[in-house]
């Protein structure tokens, strides 16, 4: 076993002794912001907007397929901080959108 000089860590939900690479791997995929359809989010990124939203304190509706250009990803995975030409502040949940391609 020289060369092999990985560290483990017990994984609860497989009841499994993963490598700690692996684990790290699994967890990173895990913390990553998907949208609705699953594809994965970052900075920068364009949404549309799959349904109609009411936006709370706006008095305003974003209607579907709007899209909002330039998204930030928040320390929530389920949520995005993002700009719309007449709302600042915007937050909007992962499951209403989707990510433009």
């Amino acid at each position: 076993m020289a060369g092999n000089d990985d560290d483990y860590i017990y994984d609860e939900a497989t009841g499994e002794w993963l490598p700690a690479s692996e684990a790290a791997a699994k967890a990173a995929a895990a913390s990553a912001v998907h949208d609705s359809a699953g594809n994965v989010l970052v900075d920068g990124d364009s949404v549309t907007l799959i349904k109609d939203l009411k936006v709370k304190g706006a008095g305003q509706t974003l209607k579907q397929g709007t899209v909002i250009r330039s998204i930030r990803l928040t320390d929530n995975p389920e949520e995005i901080d993002c700009r719309h030409d007449t709302i600042k502040g915007l937050v909007l949940r992962t499951e209403f959108v989707r990510k433009k391609s």
